[in-house]
């Protein structure tokens, strides 16, 4: 037989259509979920994955996000599912730093409960706009609910978010007591088998890299750099002869350099080429904020690394520049919005004096927007860092204990910027009885429905992860903010009783499990490159 020849370029595609494509991808929620799900709560389960990439070509975890990345179906139209259901969960990552888990459960509820309740006479679209109204209520409702957080809770909320582990939760929360409700904490790894915690001083950027050519840590999309020289400038760098000074040195004695300066799109594409080619060790960030508002910035940016601020403003030429005249850094680590400045040896009285000048200034401003940007100023400088470095006997225990570590760090960060609610699944299901039998309008009851299933979700796994009956155990009313502490086997208030969820986790995942959900009921055509596959004997 002949074999068709196809044209160039010519790239076949699969398509799927209505119920049939909806259920494709329905079993792909359905895999990734089951996996993913068996590991939430304080008696969830590990997962076990195989991989090449670290040693010992495995990794044991209970961390949502792991598993779900470690996540490829076969099946094409699955595997799209796959996809969507990772971006539910990184995108919840990303904006909270937890919650991954309760966003994929969350979302398997949603899509199921959808794709159940609404057949061809349903008007789909309504519905989901319902269910995206209605889901900003719950949110409203969630804000309300919330509790502000205090050292005591700080505590709870590390504990649980580590996976009870009092030592861990003990450690976050000691470090982040340390630093001040204004620092920040970083999460390493250790050279040693021993988990514990450093503070230090440093300053935060809300600015990041320029290029993701400059990024070298692919995982957490971040530019880290050690011992690193700091050039802090507001003149626009239109030309890489302007920085030559400065840059043979780096070069020729192999140094790490960050420039914190605008600059055009032409010299920040030759030195991204330059890291990628020639490993020249640099990152640039962009001057922070804008106006006035820049040049006080970037002053206290120059002041807490101990650099020569080179300012337009002031006649400073970039020419002129010397390696004498920049910062210094123990460490930098640059994300995709922000930055991070450590320096343990900063001159701590140039710092003071910095601070003082400022609380003077906040003395003698009337404005409150511009007191409010001193204060804010003021606690830049004066919070610190903290770093916790985790250990463990082996590369795999090392991992695992770095992944809960992280998780929990990025929990207490959101628990002190939104607030607490009572945790175990508990704040949804106690909103979850509003949607329960409310409307006679089809496509608000059919929303209704979905949502009621949704918000029981997280609360009914941790329980049948835990090997109770949900039905069983909440089958009559209750007061809100009570319930069962499946760890120690009694019911109580959850704050009291230390089991608590941050409001950023617990809205970030509702959320975007709706997103994708939403996407997923209203497909009705999927279109996918059309694959064959070889059979090895």
């Amino acid at each position: 037989m002949n074999q068709i020849k196809m044209p160039s370029g010519f790239n076949p595609k699969d398509l799927s259509f209505g119920t049939k494509g909806r259920d494709k991808l329905i079993s792909g929620i359905t895999q990734i979920a089951n996996a993913v799900k068996s590991t939430l709560g304080p008696r969830g389960n590990t997962v076990l994955i195989e991989s090449q990439y670290v040693t010992g070509g495995l990794t044991v975890t209970k961390d949502g996000v792991t598993v779900a990345k470690a996540v490829d179906l076969l099946d094409p139209v699955e595997n799209l599912a796959v996809r969507m259901m990772k971006q539910a969960a990184d995108n919840t990552a990303s904006s909270a730093g937890d919650g991954t888990t309760t966003a994929i459960v969350l979302t398997e509820a949603l899509v199921k409960k959808g794709n159940e309740l609404m057949d061809e006479t349903t008007n789909r679209a309504e519905v989901l706009r319902e269910v995206v109204r209605e889901t900003e209520n719950v949110v409203a409702k969630l804000r309300k609910a919330s509790k502000k957080i205090t050292n005591k809770r700080l505590k709870d909320v590390a504990v649980i978010s580590a996976n009870n582990d009092k030592t861990i939760g003990k450690v976050i929360a000691d470090t982040y007591k340390k630093v001040g409700k204004n620092g920040i904490v970083t999460v390493e790894k250790s050279e040693s088998s021993e988990t514990y915690s450093e503070t230090t001083n440093g300053i935060k950027i809300e600015r990041g890299w320029t290029s993701p050519l400059f990024v070298n840590n692919q995982k957490k999309d971040e530019c880290i750099l050690e011992n690193v020289h700091v050039l802090v400038s507001d003149a626009e760098i239109n030309n890489v002869l302007a920085i030559e000074g400065i840059l043979k040195p780096i070069i020729n004695e192999q140094k790490k350099l960050l420039i914190i300066a605008p600059m055009s799109v032409n010299v920040v594409n030759t030195l991204a080429a330059n890291v990628v080619k020639n490993g020249l060790q640099l990152c640039v960030i962009g001057p922070p904020s804008f106006g006035y508002k820049q040049h006080e910035l970037m002053q206290d940016i120059a002041v807490s690394v101990g650099a020569k601020y080179f300012s337009e403003k002031t006649g400073d030429d970039l020419s002129l520049i010397t390696f004498a005249d920049l910062g210094h850094a123990d460490k930098c680590i640059i994300g995709q919005e922000s930055s991070i400045l450590i320096k343990s040896s900063t001159k701590l009285t140039d710092v003071s004096e910095r601070v003082n000048q400022l609380w003077e200034a906040h003395k003698i401003t009337t404005k409150k927007e511009d007191k409010e940007f001193i204060l804010s100023r003021i606690a830049s400088l004066s919070g610190g860092i903290g770093v916790i470095y985790v250990g463990g006997q082996t590369d795999i225990e090392q991992k695992e204990l770095y992944d809960r570590v992280d998780d929990a760090v990025c929990a207490v960060r959101s628990a002190l910027q939104e607030g607490i609610l009572p945790g175990g699944g508990i704040a949804l299901y106690d909103i979850a009885a509003e949607y329960k039998h409310t409307s006679e309008k089809k496509s608000k009851k059919i929303a209704d429905a979905i949502l009621y299933e949704s918000l029981v979700a997280p609360l009914g796994q941790i329980l049948l992860n835990a090997g109770l009956d949900p039905e069983e155990l909440y089958c009559c009313s209750k007061e809100n903010g009570k319930g069962f502490d499946v760890k120690n086997e009694k019911w109580g208030s959850m704050i009291d009783m230390g089991i608590i969820d941050p409001m950023k986790v617990t809205k970030s995942a509702l959320q975007n499990a709706v997103s994708v959900a939403v996407t997923i009921l209203s497909t009705n055509a999927i279109i996918t490159m059309a694959r064959t596959y070889e059979h090895k004997e």
